[in-house]
C-alpha cells in the first residue's frame, strides 16, 4: 500500500498482534523516573493513536533506558470488552472517550480507580485525493459528496469505537443543522458492513484506495498529510483522551513511568508534533491510588 503507514508487529500468546519497538532517539526523563528493571509496559490503546504510538511515544520511550514499550492497538471499546472478559492484560489503558473508564470501574470489574484525561482531537471527514470524488469535497457540501452513487465510505463501530459512536452523533445533528431529514440514513446506507472498518486499519483502507473517504479524527489526518473537510463549529465533535493504570498491571512501576513520560514535557512535544491537541491534565477519581510519581503533573 503506497505512502500507507506499516506498522511492525510480532506475533504474541494468545494471537493478538504485539508491537515490536524500533529506537530512534528522544529526550531524556530525570534519572529517579528511569526504568531500573528493564520490563515489558504493555499499553493498550485506541486505535486513532496508532502512528503516533509508532512513531512518535514508544521510540522515544524505548530510547530511554530500560522499560521497553509494547502496543496493542484497538477501538476504545473493544478493548474495554476485552479487558473486562480476561481476553487483554496490560498495564496501561489510553482511550477516546474517558467515560468508557467507568466500565471498568468498582461495580465492572475494579481495574479502573482513576484516570487522566490529557488530550483531544475533533472528528473531521479525510478523503483519498486520488479518488474519483475528491473534487467534489474540494467544491460541494460534503454532504451532498458522500450521497453520491458509488462512493466508498469508511467509518468505525459505534458500538465499539467512540470514533464510530461520534460520526452517528454527527450525521444526526448535521439533519437538523442542513433541513436535511433523513441524511444519516443516506450517508450510512442499509448495509452496515460495507462501511464499518476496525479503527486500527481504517487509516490503511483510506491509503491504499479501498475507500474513497471516511471519518477521522484531526490528528490522523494531519499527521498523515490527509486531505480534509472540516465541520462546522455546531458539529465539531471530538475525542477526548484519557489514561489510566490498570489495577492488576503486571508492572505497576514501568507504567507510571511510562504515563509520566506521556505526559511530561518530552511526550506533551510529540503529541503535539503528530497533530494531537494536549489539554492540561484533569484527573477523576481516587487520586490517592495514583502513583505519587505522576501527582506533580495534575493541575489543581
Amino acid at each position: 500500500m503506497a505512502g500507507a503507514m506499516v506498522p511492525r508487529f510480532l506475533k504474541a500468546a494468545g494471537g493478538g498482534m504485539r508491537r515490536r519497538t524500533i529506537v530512534l532517539g528522544a529526550a531524556m526523563l530525570p534519572l529517579a523516573a528511569r526504568a531500573r528493571d528493564g520490563r515489558t509496559v504493555d499499553v493498550l490503546y485506541a486505535g486513532s493513536l496508532l502512528n503516533l504510538m509508532e512513531r512518535g511515544i514508544a521510540p522515544a520511550f524505548d530510547a530511554l533506558g530500560g522499560d521497553r514499550f509494547r502496543g496493542y492497538a484497538g477501538g476504545s471499546g473493544a478493548l474495554v470488552n476485552q479487558i473486562r472478559g480476561g481476553l487483554r492484560r496490560g498495564d496501561v489503558f489510553i482511550s477516546a472517550d474517558p467515560a468508557l473508564n467507568d466500565r471498568l470501574g468498582a461495580t465492572q470489574g475494579d481495574q479502573v480507580r482513576w484516570y487522566i484525561v490529557f488530550a483531544r482531537s475533533p472528528l473531521v471527514i479525510g478523503y483519498d485525493p486520488r479518488s474519483g470524488f475528491a473534487d467534489s469535497f474540494r467544491t460541494r457540501p460534503w454532504y451532498e459528496v458522500l450521497q453520491q452513487t458509488g462512493i466508498r465510505i469508511g467509518r468505525t463501530d459505534p458500538a465499539l469505537d467512540p470514533k464510530g459512536a461520534l460520526t452517528v452523533r454527527m450525521l444526526r445533528q448535521a439533519e437538523q443543522f442542513y433541513h436535511q431529514p433523513g441524511l444519516a440514513a443516506r450517508i450510512m446506507g442499509s448495509d452496515a458492513s460495507g462501511q464499518v472498518r476496525p479503527e486500527e486499519n481504517l487509516v490503511g483502507r483510506l491509503q491504499s484506495g479501498q475507500i474513497d473517504a471516511g471519518f477521522f479524527y484531526a490528528m490522523e489526518t494531519a499527521d498523515l498529510h490527509i486531505p480534509t473537510v472540516t465541520l462546522p463549529p455546531d458539529l465539531s465533535l471530538a475525542a477526548r483522551y484519557s489514561v489510566t493504570i490498570l489495577r492488576d498491571a503486571p508492572n505497576p512501576e514501568g507504567a507510571a513511568r511510562f504515563v509520566a513520560f506521556l505526559l511530561g514535557e518530552a511526550g506533551g512535544a510529540i503529541l503535539r508534533r503528530h497533530g494531537l491537541e494536549k489539554v492540561a491534565p484533569v484527573l477523576t477519581g481516587d487520586g490517592s491510588m495514583m502513583p505519587a510519581l505522576l501527582r506533580p503533573l495534575i493541575h489543581p
